[in-house]
């Protein structure tokens, strides 16, 4: 009976070893991931069209080059929602993954870019303002066509109802109740998206790329992912509540720049300072922490309107980093991009600062 009982707990202790070095091997693979297997970049478009504002415009042969180039160059394009989960979860991405996506629900989207998709065969999600589409205004898609696309498994996301700035108070409204305006008027547009098309993913694009921290913490609350508008890839550290999007229109439409952008890879960075974009300076610092990756500190060049902001070392061993431009920035808004080469490809790490100026 003892012998047993001594054969019985060694072959429990055996099990433990090889459960803990299961488990540790796992946590090890996934550590060894690659940048590339945890990685992802976001492309953005609005109309695919040449009589529309040219600002948020391609036209449907340079939207063509774009998907041709994807396929001719191995991207693999992968719906949003395995994007969000697999890099929140620690799982693997196929390498040069990339994500297409558009906002607002355009006539020309149905028309012109949902047909060309499917031929290549590749999943896309679409981001509506649900009022536009009630209202049946013309330029945009009806329910029908959105229920036409939901049912070849095109993800349908959330733009709010009107497309509002939601940055702006209205007259005599406190900070408190623009939150509480807001988050009525996501969560209807949330309802009315389900009710169409029986989708319901919690996914914002914020409309013209705005938030703060307060609609940051809105999101977190009612389980919402934020996509954004500043350009950028995305990793498993990556701000979920404000994910960077490449925007391709007008001139950033352009294949042999775009190109650089479908294969740029995410930095492993950290803003110290700021919290939030909302700034009333017209030349704000911001303080970056890299963390240590494949890139090389000395190699990291940051910029604004394509010329070199000034870039000072607080803590190189550290990786912490101070921009602090002298020029000023005009406009509504604008945004500090630090890129990087990677070493062992033509690829380069791609970080931006979304900047915003109420006034």
């Amino acid at each position: 009976m003892f012998r047993h009982l001594m054969l019985f707990r060694r072959a429990l202790q055996n099990l433990s070893v090889a459960a803990y070095w299961l488990i540790g091997s796992a946590v090890l693979a996934l550590g060894s991931l690659s940048v590339e297997a945890q990685s992802a970049v976001i492309l953005l478009y609005h109309h695919v069209a040449e009589d529309t504002p040219p600002s948020t415009s391609i036209s449907p042969a340079n939207f063509e080059a774009h998907l041709r180039y994807l396929g001719d160059n191995d991207y693999n394009v992968i719906p949003l929602d395995q994007m969000i989960n697999s890099l929140r979860s620690g799982q693997s991405l196929p390498d040069k993954s990339v994500v297409i996506t558009f906002d607002d629900g355009y006539s020309s989207i149905f028309d012109e870019a949902f047909p060309m998709l499917q031929l290549y065969g590749y999943p896309f999600t679409l981001f509506l303002s649900t009022g536009p589409i009630d209202d049946g205004l013309s330029n945009y898609m009806t329910w029908d066509q959105v229920r036409q696309m939901s049912a070849a498994d095109v993800i349908i996301g959330n733009h709010m109802i009107d497309h509002p700035y939601m940055l702006k108070s209205r007259d005599n409204e406190s900070a408190n109740q623009r939150l509480e305006r807001l988050k009525e008027d996501l969560l209807k547009a949330e309802q009315r998206i389900e009710a169409e098309t029986g989708q319901s993913h919690r996914y914002l694009a914020y409309p013209y790329g705005e938030y703060d921290t307060d609609i940051k913490s809105l999101l977190e609350e009612l389980n919402f992912v934020g996509l954004a508008q500043h350009s950028g890839a995305v990793g498993p550290k990556s701000d979920f509540l404000a994910l960077p999007r490449f925007p391709l229109a007008s001139i950033y439409a352009n294949l042999d720049t775009a190109s650089t952008k479908f294969s740029s890879l995410p930095f492993s960075v950290i803003q110290l300072q700021p919290d939030s974009p909302v700034t009333s300076s017209r030349n704000p610092s911001a303080v970056l922490k890299f963390e240590i990756g494949d890139y090389d500190f000395d190699q990291i060049g940051c910029f604004a309107n394509s010329k070199p902001i000034p870039m000072t070392w607080i803590d190189k061993e550290q990786g912490v980093l101070e921009l602090k431009p002298k020029e000023r920035y005009l406009g509504r808004r604008w945004r500090y991009i630090c890129t990087a080469p990677d070493p062992s490809s033509n690829s380069y790490y791609w970080h931006s600062i979304q900047w915003i100026n109420l006034d």
